[in-house]
């Protein structure tokens, strides 16, 4: 019995199809930015549940692909075959790490999936860029109306409930993907340090010749701390949380922040500042001095010392922040009035 099509299919498939491209995209770049619980389970939730509701309209979109090969080559619009091929790809490397499957794409292999994932949802993203202007498709007014609303509504209700069946699926059947944690990271050397990959952010490299004192530089004071009078024997169990894919607990050993700051460059500090956290290579994020209690440099972690790979001699513990965050090699701490937020969300170099 012959499969039927739906009829009605074309500017509201191709605005759906856009919608929820944009979201996925969106959702997934802001998936790097968070690394609290909560917020993160539900931003991938919808950057799952938006990639999967592609599926959805696949019947549609088929219909608009067979009406589109049927018009003259120069109407046809720009790079569609290429785009639904990297939107298909970025689709199963996503459902292939979500379920932590293995194979050509893993630890092991020193590429895991969620590389390609990513490599493949930019190049997706600019040939929805390339097609949309080919197709010069537009939202309309009657787009709010009740029923484009209604439409729309069970649109996200479907693509909830494929998300939803997805993970049951995962749970139910034991796949490690159930094991992830709510950022969509897996566990690589809990208490265990020497386990943990060893990455960097970007163009990030391990530096050759490490620090040896931490520079502590204030409004109108500038000091040098050894390494060695770092380990003070303030521990924070973190959780290191890395945009890569992983994610490892550790009790790290070292100094507080605010502790170190508070010492060096005296107790009267702006409520309102933030610390510039400063690596060899010239890597740094900026953080809010109110946070510093919560910040740790470590030297150690597990009761071992930091590794060249993983920050020694020091590197900055953010808890509840993403392994970008957490700042290797760290060479300077200065105290600064400019706002923390007003930085690149993500470092660039």
């Amino acid at each position: 019995m012959a499969l039927t099509l739906p009829r009605r299919a074309g500017r509201r498939t191709n605005v759906g199809l856009l919608g929820l491209l944009l979201l996925a995209g969106g959702t997934g770049v802001l998936a790097f930015a968070v690394g609290s619980p909560g917020p993160a389970r539900l931003v991938v939730a919808a950057h799952g549940a938006a990639g999967l509701g592609l599926l959805l309209l696949v019947p549609w979109k088929s219909v608009v692909v067979r009406r589109s090969w049927r018009r003259p080559a120069g109407t046809r619009g720009t790079g569609g075959v290429s785009l639904g091929v990297a939107t298909l790809l970025t689709l199963l490397t996503g459902v292939l790490h979500a379920g932590g499957v293995t194979g050509p794409w893993s630890w092991s292999a020193g590429v895991p999936v969620l590389h390609a994932h990513v490599a493949l949802g930019v190049a997706t993203g600019a040939l929805v860029a390339v097609h949309a202007w080919g197709r010069r498709q537009r939202p309309r007014a009657t787009d709010l109306g009740r029923r484009g609303l209604l439409r729309a509504g069970a649109l996200g209700a479907g693509a909830a409930v494929l998300w939803g069946a997805g993970e049951g699926l995962l749970r139910l059947t034991g796949a490690p993907g159930a094991e992830r944690r709510a950022t969509g990271s897996f566990d690589r050397g809990t208490d265990d340090p020497a386990a943990m990959p060893v990455t960097q952010w970007i163009s990030d490299v391990v530096p050759d010749s490490p620090a040896t004192a931490l520079e502590l530089v204030g409004a109108d004071r500038r000091v040098r701390v050894p390494v060695g009078d770092l380990d003070r024997g303030d521990v924070v169990r973190a959780v290191l949380d890395c945009t890569g894919g992983w994610y490892a607990v550790q009790d790290w050993r070292g100094v507080r922040l605010d502790r170190l700051v508070a010492e060096h460059l005296g107790r009267e500090l702006p409520g309102d500042g933030s610390v510039d956290v400063v690596s060899v290579t010239g890597f740094r994020r900026r953080l809010p001095l109110s946070e510093t209690s919560g910040l740790l440099l470590a030297t150690h972690a597990a009761g071992r010392p930091l590794t060249p790979g993983h920050g020694a001699p020091v590197r900055l513990v953010a808890p509840g922040r993403r392994g970008f965050w957490w700042v290797k090699w760290v060479e300077r701490v200065e105290v600064v009035d400019a706002p923390w937020w007003l930085q690149p969300p993500f470092p660039l170099q």
